[in-house]
């Protein structure tokens, strides 16, 4: 297949991997609250899949296109982490609230100040948190950020400043769940594959999609209940889940446009892609999952850690296959 044609795949892939975004949301349609117990599994069972992927997936083949001592590998890593935390560090720069809230009246008619009350950090004190918890928020948590920049209001205006900061903020974020899609079809076309639909797909290419795309449920979730406190009906959440992981294609395209053509550098591509997913997991993913478990008996440790050995479960035995 072309050139063209495998970027097409992989796009797709990336898009899925996007749309998977939108489930988040779905429980809504059947019920009006999702508990906090089941949110910290989730996360749990999203940050399993994710550390098993980079571990025994990703690193795995960087390894194996390494020649002798992995150094481009280990650069790889360290990139990546470096990555995510710039990313973190431009997102608590952005006064996302500016942009969220133009309007005063927002702030009190479902608008997007009193709607995020238990996931805004600048208002968790307001009756849903103390001021460690706000803390937490501070430092770890950006889904919330996300919750205020997708709010409809802002889509729907398009405003040019608010969509260029919206469509900037999510691509930090997003970008490295995408790379870590592109990298993973490096090897599309070449032996040892499994046949799908007249192409030769990497058993890793498929097995990341997937676990990328387990990831996002849980995060559309996290974005779809404060915009479910908002008042937003419910396709509008889907439809605002999926907006946030939107950079996740092009990330995707744009990796595997490079491994596949500087090979030499696949194992840099791999090592990224690995050390950011396991960072976003550490300082963001484990996080929010404690940060929902905090009203739960032994603050949602037992729940967290059902998640991760079945996040671990479902997916190292499919990646030794």
């Amino acid at each position: 297949m072309s050139l063209v044609g495998n970027l097409v795949v992989v796009f797709l892939a990336g898009l899925a991997t996007a749309l998977a975004t939108g489930l988040g949301a779905l429980p809504f349609f059947l019920v009006d609250d999702v508990s906090d117990r089941w949110n910290v599994a989730l996360w749990g069972v999203a940050s399993g899949i994710m550390v098993s992927a980079s571990l025994f997936g990703l690193m795995n083949e960087g390894l194996a296109a390494s020649d002798g001592f992995p150094a481009i590998l280990l650069a790889g890593v360290v990139v990546g982490v470096l990555l995510v935390v710039v990313a973190d560090d431009v997102l608590d720069r952005v006064d996302v609230g500016k942009y969220a809230d133009d309007e005063p009246e927002r702030a009190t008619d479902g608008g997007a100040v009193e709607g995020v009350q238990e996931h805004d950090p600048d208002h968790a004190a307001e009756g849903h948190g103390d001021g460690d918890h706000e803390h937490d928020h501070d430092e770890h948590g950006h889904s919330h950020d996300h919750a205020e920049l997708v709010h409809p209001d802002i889509v729907a205006e398009g405003d040019l400043k608010k969509l260029v900061l919206v469509l900037g903020v999510l691509t930090v974020h997003s970008f490295p769940e995408g790379v870590a899609v592109g990298v993973s079809f490096a090897d599309m076309g070449l032996a040892g594959g499994i046949g799908m639909l007249g192409l030769t797909v990497p058993v890793l290419a498929i097995m990341m999609t997937v676990a990328i795309s387990i990831h996002n449920v849980p995060e559309g979730l996290a974005i779809s209940i404060p915009l479910r406190a908002m008042g937003v009906g419910r396709w509008r959440m889907v439809g605002a889940a999926i907006f946030s992981s939107l950079p996740q294609p092009i990330g995707a395209v744009i990796a595997f446009a490079f491994v596949r053509s500087a090979r030499e550098f696949l194992p840099f591509g791999f090592g990224f892609a690995a050390g950011a997913m396991v960072f976003l997991v550490l300082t963001e993913f484990i996080p929010e999952a404690l940060e929902a478990g905090e009203g739960l008996d032994s603050n949602g440790y037992p729940e967290l850690t059902a998640g991760l050995v079945g996040g671990f479960g479902v997916m190292v035995p499919l990646l030794f296959v």
